[in-house]
């Protein structure tokens, strides 16, 4: 689920990275109950919250450029 992320404002990105932390505790809960159908959904939603939080935290020292 790569997508351009680099295109996206700061803005943009907190609300993606917000909606994917409530979708990984969804599957969370998901596997607890024992009604995971992918698991690697949990690998992937936690690799593109990692990404989020790299582009996030480069933009705001300075090192990325932000999109508006």
């Amino acid at each position: 689920m790569k997508k351009d992320y680099k295109k996206m404002s700061t803005t943009e990105l907190t609300a993606q990275r917000d909606k994917l932390r409530k979708e990984l505790l969804d599957l969370r809960m998901n596997k607890v109950v024992g009604h995971l159908d992918n698991p690697l959904a949990l690998r992937n939603v936690r690799r593109d919250i990692a990404r989020l939080n790299t582009l996030i935290h480069a933009q705001e020292i300075g090192i990325a450029k932000v999109s508006k």
